[in-house]
């Protein structure tokens, strides 16, 4: 990326951030203004990168991101402080890939462009998924004590108090929109043909195979032993800690509040946790939704 691309981002992205929000235009034009800005920086990313990983909020992403920084801080003496996050580690060794880590909220309001990227350039696409119940609960929290309000905002999220149940149940930001968003990408998976789905649920399973999979489609036969030490390092306790201390220079590490344990972006990574924050006949109406609701060819089930 060129310093002139660099620049371009930037101004994009602080327009978008600092300038839009304050415009004197009614909601909508400032919400879809934002989103096409946001388009513009995403597809800018895309088409400069070697590889995309694409998730929901909440899917087990910054975990994945860890590792993988792990992995190439060791493999080429990189500062052990520092995340993979686009050309970050790629401008201090062009050898660590260019990674465009999305939430898809810009490219996926103009799907055509993932085909052509996909066929036209052929870098490896990676979709990871988790159980939408989970991911639903845990972006609650993200909501409710991570998210500034410039985020809420550009997102249309909620504002005010609600209770954990309603968040689940409303269509633009709960299990449904999860789902809205797994439906729509699974469609992908027979349109494009570099995209490959890895869930966080067998990554928590085997976690050595997983990422070994993961780092040959980011190109090269990793070193197994050093995926074994670099999966032992991510183990939740040991990612917890670390933000707690605050070894990491990045936000995506650092808790909202740290007397709060429920503001810490590693804060739980119970499979099926969902189910200890609502009644029996609560977690009832959630499983007949998911149940009637996503693609079955995910595997994610009321049992």
């Amino acid at each position: 990326m060129t310093i002139l691309d660099r620049i371009s981002l930037a101004t994009a992205k602080a327009t978008r951030k600092k300038l839009i929000p304050f415009l004197p235009m009614a909601k909508k034009k400032k919400l879809d203004t934002a989103r096409w800005l946001r388009g513009i920086e995403d597809r800018a990313r895309l088409d400069m990168s070697d590889a995309a990983i694409v998730s929901y909020e909440k899917s087990g992403r910054t975990w994945l991101r860890v590792m993988l920084s792990r992995y190439y801080q060791l493999q080429y003496g990189l500062p052990s402080d520092r995340l993979l996050n686009f050309d970050r580690l790629h401008r201090i060794n062009p050898a660590v890939p260019v990674v465009f880590f999305t939430h898809d909220r810009g490219v996926g309001r103009n799907a055509i462009h993932w085909e052509r990227k996909s066929r036209a350039d052929p870098i490896p696409f990676i979709l990871l998924v988790r159980d939408p119940r989970d991911v639903a609960v845990s972006y609650y929290f993200q909501w409710l004590y991570r998210m500034s309000d410039a985020e809420r905002w550009v997102n249309d999220l909620p504002v005010g108090d609600i209770s954990i149940f309603d968040f689940m149940m409303r269509k633009n930001v709960g299990l449904l929109a999860v789902i809205h968003f797994m439906n729509r990408w699974y469609g992908n998976l027979s349109r494009m043909p570099n995209l490959r789905l890895f869930r966080y649920e067998d990554l928590r399973a085997d976690a050595v195979t997983e990422l070994a999979k993961i780092l040959r489609l980011l190109g090269g036969e990793p070193d197994m032993g050093r995926v074994e030490e670099v999966v032992a390092y991510a183990e939740f306790e040991k990612m917890k800690k670390r933000e707690q201390a605050g070894e990491v220079k990045d936000s995506r590490l650092a808790p909202g509040d740290p007397e709060n344990p429920d503001s810490y972006k590693a804060r739980r990574a119970k499979i099926g946790g969902y189910r200890d924050y609502f009644s029996e006949e609560e977690v009832r109406q959630i499983d007949m939704m998911l149940e009637d609701a996503l693609h079955p060819g995910y595997g994610y089930g009321s049992g």
